[in-house]
């Protein structure tokens, strides 16, 4: 335990000697699980209703080619929090992710938690005289057992950790909700509710200083839950609407919880003439998870290879700086969010090895980002379908290469966003060219790969198959 706390004790204090900017920016990062791009009125829902969410992306830069860095969550999470892609920090499933002992191929013996060496926005912010709180979900730490308090949020920079865990799901969605790092509330209690309170409750406390929130909600993962009240009225709107793809009034009801908690933050701010000064990013860990939601028109959803696992919403606010209702087609992933809203509060970041790019001149000025493509790799197996990949997205494409039987898969997701078409063929020079593109950043980046699997049985994987995608999906 010792020699893992001292590197981030040595960062901390090189860290210490950058100064903070006059008047600094506060900072909330909010990260819903598993809601996918097409959830929010915003981003063309015609059933959700999540009029604060629509605010804030009218007050702000909504994102038309927003990404996550993974189809899963515990990926996303580590990109977030320390501007790197999955790949490179070798944690490139959900922790502890879908055993496939029978399956085509071996997957790599990848990172269970995030390390200690690595410099976390919170670490950042901290050191340039930042409050800082992490609410809601953690999930980047071993699997459930005796001394997991180890790697916590308040081990990686956070002054107070409320609510995270080994876990990635809440036992309850509703008090008593036997999270360990929860106070129990009265009973009856909405945990999306409670998550947005502890916010409140941190900002009148620090109101005085800067600060950073990092609120990873627990919602819209899995156990599907709603306030009863909130349930009748979208099945009472399901009814009326037979023709909507998206017709589930318990998620209806969920996504609603985040998108009152957003109301709730917003309304503090205001209250406490915090506004003007506060960054928001809003943004998933990944798509939406199918047979909850409708990912239409993207392909498919949460873990797998296709659009509907990683296009997710996308917007970021700070009045009077980012430009109003702006709707930003350039593509952007979790990983850039990292130097981003460094570079918006004045801290100059320590560490160098960032794999995103800081967006700032983009909301700033317009000016567009120097960068080509965007990254995944995902050498893992998962019952939403997908099994080991890498991708790049280029100007308007997509390529995806499969590990199984090494093929390609080339979209252009301008005009087929729905990924339809299949142009590896027809196209084979471009093909080529991204493939060689990313095959170049996957030895970048000391990617991790699957490799064959002695134990392979075709019978056995295919029952496991089936038995993994009748199972919770995690």
């Amino acid at each position: 335990m010792i020699t893992r706390l001292i590197a981030p004790l040595l960062c901390l204090s090189a860290l210490l000697t950058l100064a903070p900017a006059a008047n600094p920016p506060n900072v909330i990062v909010i990260l819903v699980d598993d809601m996918g791009q097409t959830d929010l009125s915003c981003y063309g829902s015609k059933f959700y209703e999540t009029p604060h969410i629509d605010q804030l992306a009218k007050d702000g830069v909504r994102f038309s080619n927003g990404y996550s860095a993974c189809t899963v969550c515990s990926p996303t999470r580590a990109a977030l929090l320390t501007g790197k892609y999955p790949a490179r920090l070798h944690i490139t499933d959900w922790i502890s992710g879908h055993g496939r002992p029978k399956a085509k191929l071996k997957i790599p013996d990848w990172q269970k938690f995030l390390p200690f060496e690595e410099i976390t926005l919170a670490e950042q912010f901290k050191a340039a005289g930042y409050a800082t709180a992490s609410i809601g979900k953690w999930h980047l730490t071993p699997a459930l057992k005796e001394g997991d308090e180890a790697y916590y949020p308040d081990k990686h920079g956070f002054d107070v950790n409320i609510g995270g865990y080994a876990r990635g799901s809440p036992p309850s969605y509703v008090s008593p909700y036997k999270i360990p790092t929860l106070i129990e509330g009265p009973a009856g209690e909405f945990l999306t509710d409670r998550e947005a309170n502890e916010a409140v409750k941190f900002i009148e406390t620090n109101k005085d200083k800067p600060f950073f929130i990092y609120l990873p909600h627990y919602a819209v993962h899995t156990p599907i839950a709603g306030k009863p009240e909130v349930v009748a009225k979208y099945q009472a709107k399901a009814a009326k609407q037979p023709e909507v793809t998206q017709k589930n009034a318990t998620y209806a009801a969920l996504v609603s919880s985040v998108d009152d908690s957003l109301g709730t933050i917003r309304a503090a701010l205001k209250r406490l003439k915090l506004e003007d000064n506060t960054i928001i990013v809003f943004t998933s860990d990944n798509g939406g998870l199918l047979g909850v939601t409708n990912n239409a028109p993207l392909r498919v959803g949460k873990g797998s290879a296709y659009e509907g696992g990683v296009r997710v919403p996308l917007i970021i606010c700070w009045p009077g700086v980012t430009k109003a209702g702006l709707v930003e087609a350039t593509p952007a992933i979790t990983p850039d969010l990292y130097p981003t809203v460094l570079e918006l509060a004045g801290v100059k970041p320590l560490q160098s090895l960032v794999d995103g790019i800081s967006l700032a001149p983009l909301l700033k000025s317009g000016a567009k980002p120097d960068r080509d493509a965007i990254f995944w790799h995902y050498p893992h197996y998962h019952p939403g379908g997908a099994t080991p990949y890498s991708a790049i997205r280029s100007g308007d494409f997509r390529l995806v290469h499969f590990y199984e039987d090494g093929r390609d898969e080339l979209y252009n997701l301008v005009n087929d966003v729905s990924e339809t078409t299949n142009l590896a063929t027809t196209e084979p020079v471009r093909a080529k060219a991204l493939r060689t593109r990313l095959d170049a950043w996957l030895k970048s980046v000391d990617a991790q790969f699957p490799t064959a699997n002695p134990d392979y049985d075709p019978v056995a994987e295919a029952a496991q198959g089936k038995k993994n995608a009748k199972a919770k999906n995690k």
